[in-house]
């Protein structure tokens, strides 16, 4: 019977696809298929069907038509506060624009339906109307809590919802004004009244330690503890050592010099490494990579729960982690002095930086030391003599390390591999969660030594995977769009820049490495390499091979680090099976069935964490400023916008300065050149300025920061 139905169904579909078909109603369908009446309830159904599946739309007069030639499509909505929002639809370029009147109801993340009435043309967006609300993307919101004799009304945290929730008498749950909590909407807004809910948590005062930290983690749905399901499975594991029986078959490296290289406050270490010269003058490069997947057996509850995290995510006070800590921390860290089990790539180089023979083998070993950046870079660059004579067995393969890691780069430099040099910060927190400093992050060599040996391993893995034609995790970075370049190219004209060689079809990455390289050191750099990295495409997981375009590469993956990420835990499965001759016919279409779901998943929990990563960072920011209003800061023109300035402070703080407080003129906005001018006096603020402002205002419950040009 079902497949009778699938068959009617495709046919019914074949035909209010076809080119000839014109827009009919139910009962005439009926008569152009030859429905017999008797069928009619079972045509409906499928008719039912074809709408629910967004495959068909059924107009106000009744007519069915297929969505595509109704110019409607399935996306999701994102809002803005002033109630406008754009809807992001798989497989279009750009946005389609939804003006306030035509978003009926929908609010941010919802999936929609959205019919197109304008087409994108002269740099406009497409203009859009919201039609159905296919599944509701939120149902609990975070917000602050006002009250209003009884009742009251919850400000959303998130400013991408533009309306305060109404929350009836006696469904406050005791909250006063100030309150941070949880509201679940109960009813949707209408065109007369705000959305309604109920308040199911209150998280503490607004002002409370740690209470903005955890309104974030309520916001984006983090986390925050493991499934009961999930500690029962792992009571069985030692977390300090490992089964020996689990050491057979395995190349054993505990007797090769190996180090782990970290940050200073880093807890796990999923990589190891591991250099010397060969008799015939190439590099022996060993990247030793946590073997997860020993303990995160698959479509376990632990690997359920893994894949549902798909990352770890790591905000300003805490780490929400992938695994639980027990592993993380203990028996899959490369802790020092401790036999662990690990997956490692073997490769040769040459003087070129190319890889000669490579080898991945299951394998065993013992980390000699758990090293830091900063040692390494002060035994490296600054010749520190205390850390020499603690280090003094180390000293030789931290040269060749050095030595390794200036062929790599410039091999990859030569290929034309973007290297993004932006400004990072690190937020320094006392032990009440209080903000007391932001210091800028400083890139060293002992990082550019780390990132180079994984990025090698990654190439290697996924090249090695491609060929062997496997089921394979990739890691993409496509070519951006032909019309951001254009606008990009038009943005560091305006700069005295240019791309070197032709642009008219597709930018190769080299040109975009010589234009950062001709920044390099000059006062527009830093915005320059920002309005770079905006035209690019985002990086995702995918199946199917499509290289990485940032870093100039045929093959990319990412191998290094299954303890924080599940597409290095998915593809050390992969090659498991292949190492350990399992990989049939069966596993194969396994994997093949499995692998978009989980590359998917990925992207869009990596997607996820950034964000949330970037709003506990935004306030903690706006807390630390608040602390210093009135006083005068040096920035950089960021954002040029109609109504103001952005401007970012060396500490990456970044803040507004409103149009409307530069008294001195009348200034006007010209888009193409992202910049104000005054109308009398003629002065001109730039993107990529170097200006001086005051700090004015900073609203920490808004997550604002209001500045000043400050004039001598």
């Amino acid at each position: 019977m079902d497949e009778i139905l699938l068959d009617r169904k495709n046919r019914i579909k074949e035909y209010i696809n076809s080119p000839e078909y014109m827009p009919l109603k139910r009962h005439e369908l009926t008569v152009m298929l030859d429905v017999p009446s008797s069928d009619v309830p079972i045509f409906n159904s499928i008719i039912d069907s074809l709408i629910a599946e967004d495959e068909a739309v059924e107009t106000k007069k009744g007519k069915i038509m297929p969505a595509a030639k109704a110019s409607i499509y399935p996306g999701v909505f994102t809002g803005n506060a002033k109630g406008f929002g754009f809807v992001k639809v798989d497989g279009m370029d750009g946005d389609i624009f939804i003006p306030a009147d035509h978003v009926n109801s929908a609010m941010n993340k919802d999936k929609v339906l959205v019919k197109v009435r304008e087409s994108a043309h002269d740099n406009m967006r497409a203009e859009g109307e919201i039609i159905r609300i296919v599944e509701k993307g939120i149902t609990d919101i975070v917000g602050t809590f006002s009250a209003v004799k009884g009742f009251g009304f919850v400000i959303p945290d998130d400013k991408k919802i533009g309306m305060d929730i109404y929350v009836p008498e006696g469904k406050t749950k005791g909250a006063v004004s100030g309150h941070k909590v949880v509201v679940k909407i109960t009813k949707r807004a209408t065109e007369k009244n705000n959305p309604e809910g109920v308040i199911t948590e209150i998280l503490g005062h607004a002002d409370d330690p740690g209470v903005d930290i955890l309104s974030i983690i309520k916001q984006f749905d983090l986390p925050e503890d493991f499934p009961d399901d999930v500690k029962k499975q792992i009571e069985s594991i030692d977390s300090d050592k490992i089964d020996k029986t689990a050491i057979i078959g395995r190349e054993d490296f505990r007797n090769v010099q190996t180090v782990t290289i970290d940050g200073d406050d880093s807890k796990d270490f999923d990589d190891a490494v591991s250099v010397k010269r060969l008799d015939n003058g190439n590099y022996e490069l060993g990247v030793h990579i946590a073997d997860v997947t020993e303990y995160v057996t698959e479509n376990s509850p632990l690997d359920r729960e893994a894949l549902n995290r798909a990352t770890s995510i790591y905000l300003v006070d805490r780490v929400i982690p992938m695994l639980p800590h027990k592993l993380s921390n203990g028996i899959c860290s490369l802790n020092p002095n401790v036999d662990r089990l690990t997956l490692s790539c073997i490769m040769e180089i040459d003087h070129k930086g190319d890889v000669v023979s490579h080898r991945i083998v299951k394998s065993v070993i013992n980390s000699d030391r758990r090293m830091t950046y900063n040692i390494v870079n002060e035994i490296l660059e600054n010749d520190n003599t205390e850390y020499k004579a603690e280090y003094a067995e180390l000293l030789g393969m931290f040269n060749t390390m050095l030595e390794l890691r200036n062929i790599l780069l410039a091999k990859r430099k030569k290929r034309g591999s973007v290297n993004f040099d932006l400004l990072e910060s690190k937020i320094v927190l006392n032990s009440d969660g209080e903000v007391t400093d932001i210091l800028p992050y400083e890139r060293n060599t002992a990082t550019s030594i780390i990132e180079e040996f994984m990025l090698i391993c990654n190439e290697t893995v996924a090249e090695d995977y491609y060929w062997q034609e496997l089921p394979f995790v990739y890691r993409n970075h496509e070519s951006p769009d032909e019309e951001k370049i254009k606008k990009l190219s038009q943005f560091i004209y305006n700069f005295g820049h240019r791309f070197k060689g032709k642009i008219d079809d597709e930018i190769h990455p080299k040109a975009i490495s010589q234009l950062l390289d001709s920044v390099s050191g000059k006062p527009e750099e830093h915005i320059i390499s920002r309005v770079v990295l905006r035209s690019m495409k985002q990086a995702k997981y995918m199946p199917e091979n499509l290289g990485h375009f940032g870093l100039a590469a045929k093959y990319y993956c990412h191998f290094t680090s299954p303890i924080r990420r599940y597409p290095d835990l998915q593809i050390h499965r992969i090659i498991k099976d292949t190492l350990d001759g399992k990989m049939n016919e069966k596993r194969i279409a396994h994997y093949n069935k499995i692998l978009a779901d989980v590359s998917e998943q990925s992207s869009k929990r990596e997607r996820l964490a950034e964000e949330a990563e970037r709003e506990t960072d935004k306030v903690k920011q706006v807390e630390y400023i608040s602390k210093h209003i009135g006083e005068i800061y040096e920035g950089i023109i960021s954002g040029v916008t109609g109504w103001g300035l952005f401007v970012e402070l060396a500490n990456t703080i970044e803040g507004m300065v409103a149009l409307t407080s530069l008294t001195d003129d009348f200034y006007i906005y010209d888009e193409q050149h992202m910049c104000i001018t005054g109308e009398h006096n003629g002065k001109k603020y730039s993107l990529g300025d170097t200006v001086k402002v005051i700090v004015a205002d900073a609203d920490i419950a808004m997550r604002t920061i209001d500045f000043m040009l400050y004039r001598e």
